[in-house]
């Protein structure tokens, strides 16, 4: 039998940007009804060509879908455009994929709920290319019987699918915490590219050796983890003390060599504090007390 001959969730994709569009063609292609609505109609044609429904108003859109998938700007536009028709959601499971807090996501869920519907929170952990493949990561907060009744259109989404809990919030506190991951990683990657710049090596020599340092730092994750979850930080690599040392020859190199130094001064004042609290001794996970409560909030 196949996908296309399986009875499907009637679906709703809210918002066609980039990723919107990605799912609502994914859900096509796996064979769902798909209903869609964009305040510019015109982007949906492609869609509407290979089968898509567009809904002349929101509220047709909401009440054509069991299951409502909304990607759009932020959370004001989601209430923006789900408040007038809030009575249509009644009964059904609304999915929200914008990106914003895990406040704004508990908020939402306490609204959604108030109007009937079962309320999933959702977070897309890449681009729209990855939609519908094996790399695509989406992880879903919420009521688990929500997801488990649509988990199978869910899952069709992305192989990444992960589904969290029943706290709404967590969804983006994930993302959250990926994003920080990124820009981290991303930016060390730049400072070092900057520094070897100064030499004349182009960043495509620095990048595969950058790789497979990023290759061995991923290995410490567990053990820190460990570490964060035990309260207890013994040196796994070297001490904070040791490591603060050479974030000062990070800073002077980058300040001698004219390169921003402001990322490293960064990196340094958060091991400056740690040692100032005691750590110096302790393995790098330690500095977790430093980030756990803003500087100068802790006792």
């Amino acid at each position: 039998m196949g996908r296309h001959d399986v009875d499907r969730t009637p679906v709703t994709v809210i918002g066609l940007g980039h990723m919107g569009r990605a799912l609502a063609d994914t859900l096509l292609r796996e064979g769902y009804p798909t209903t869609v609505w964009n305040r510019s109609p015109a982007k949906a044609d492609d869609l509407v060509a290979r089968g898509a429904r567009l809904a002349p108003s929101v509220a047709d859109a909401v009440s054509a879908g069991a299951l409502v998938l909304v990607c759009v700007t932020d959370y004001a536009a989601v209430r923006e455009l789900l408040d007038p028709p809030a009575a249509t959601l009644s009964g059904r499971t609304l999915v929200n994929l914008t990106t914003g807090t895990s406040r704004e996501a508990r908020e939402t869920a306490a609204w959604a709920a108030g109007h009937g519907a079962n309320y999933l929170d959702g977070a897309i952990l890449g681009a729209p290319t990855a939609i519908g493949t094996p790399e695509g990561v989406i992880l879903y907060s919420g009521p688990p019987a929500a997801f488990e009744r649509h988990e199978a259109a869910l899952r069709s989404l992305g192989g990444g699918t992960a589904y969290l809990g029943a706290d709404q919030g967590l969804s983006a506190l994930y993302d959250a915490s990926m994003l920080g991951l990124m820009w981290g990683i991303l930016n060390g990657f730049l400072q070092g590219a900057a520094l070897l710049d100064t030499a004349g090596v182009s960043a495509g020599t620095f990048a595969p050796v950058a790789r497979q340092g990023l290759a061995t730092v991923a290995e410490w994750l567990a053990g820190y983890a460990t570490q964060i979850d035990e309260g207890r930080y013994p040196v796994l690599d070297a001490s904070i003390d040791t490591h603060l040392a050479s974030m000062e020859h990070l800073v002077h190199e980058s300040e001698s060599l004219g390169v921003d130094a402001a990322f490293p001064r960064l990196v340094r004042a958060v091991a400056e504090r740690a040692v100032a609290d005691g750590h110096g001794g302790s393995g790098y996970a330690a500095l977790i007390e430093q980030l756990r409560a803003p500087a100068g909030t802790r006792p």
